[in-house]
């Protein structure tokens, strides 16, 4: 196989959940950019229209699903219109989720409201759609791949109030372990891409104080934030056959900042 070709996705039907957020927008067009038609999925159509817009101006078809992940038939209806449109499903990218610096609490603290919701938009929604997903891909009898979003606040404590996100984090972490052992024999790989901070409006606040931009700067060897478009390369390897014998990982993405623990 020509080394250009084994990132080629011409013929594949991603589905990108939560595709219209800052991430999931960049995969989808990383994905189309590879050739893959991509559906994208989330609350709201405003966000999806435009991500769509991105995804068509790479030449590939996009479809915009407004639909809540975390809820079971609305996941399971999102996959049907999906499928319905391109025929088939191959790629799940769960790119829902996010909360990190909106609700930080003391760990002794930390409330039962704001725990519920950072395990529902991180740890549900990526259960949910997946179980959709995955049924299709079974049913379709060509394998497929799920790529979740990690982050290496399932691995590294942070003092700044993270209780749940870095629990739910490593709960999605643990999951891809286990799907992708339980759903190998289905020819389904499942990995993980696991940032450190990005550079997106939902970590803003954050990154928006010098001190603490400046204090994870200086434990990344790379020295900066990472961007959008530095998940891309490596979802494009857990989606196409150059990923073809690998799963059950979880790929840090993050200048470096892991080998330094």
């Amino acid at each position: 196989m020509a080394e250009a070709s084994i990132f080629s996705l011409d013929g594949r039907v991603a589905l990108v959940v939560g595709g219209g957020g800052a991430i999931g927008s960049a995969l989808g067009v990383g994905l189309a950019g590879a050739g893959a038609h991509v559906a994208v999925a989330g609350r709201t159509a405003q966000s999806l229209d435009a991500a769509v817009a991105r995804i068509q101006a790479t030449g590939s078809e996009g479809l915009p699903i407004v639909a809540d992940a975390t809820d079971r038939v609305e996941a399971e209806r999102m996959v049907a219109q999906a499928v319905d449109r391109f025929g088939r499903l191959d790629i799940i990218i769960n790119a829902a989720g996010g909360g990190a610096g909106k609700v930080l609490f003391a760990a002794e603290e930390y409330p039962a409201d704001a725990w519920d919701w950072i395990f529902e938009i991180n740890v549900r929604s990526t259960l949910v759609a997946t179980q959709a997903a995955v049924k299709a891909m079974i049913a379709g009898g060509r394998g497929g791949r799920v790529v979740n979003i990690s982050s290496v606040r399932a691995q590294l404590g942070i003092n700044a109030g993270y209780s749940a996100y870095v629990a739910a984090k490593g709960a999605i972490s643990s999951l891809t372990r286990q799907w992708a052992t339980e759903w190998a024999k289905y020819g389904i790989t499942v990995n993980a891409i696991s940032p450190t901070f990005v550079d997106t409006p939902q970590v803003a606040t954050l990154l928006g104080d010098p001190a603490f931009k400046a204090g994870i700067v200086s434990r990344i060897p790379l020295g900066r934030i990472g961007g959008t478009d530095d998940l891309i390369g490596p979802t494009l390897l857990f989606c196409s056959a150059a990923g073809s014998f690998v799963t059950g990982q979880i790929l840090m993405i993050d200048g470096g900042l892991t080998a330094t623990q």
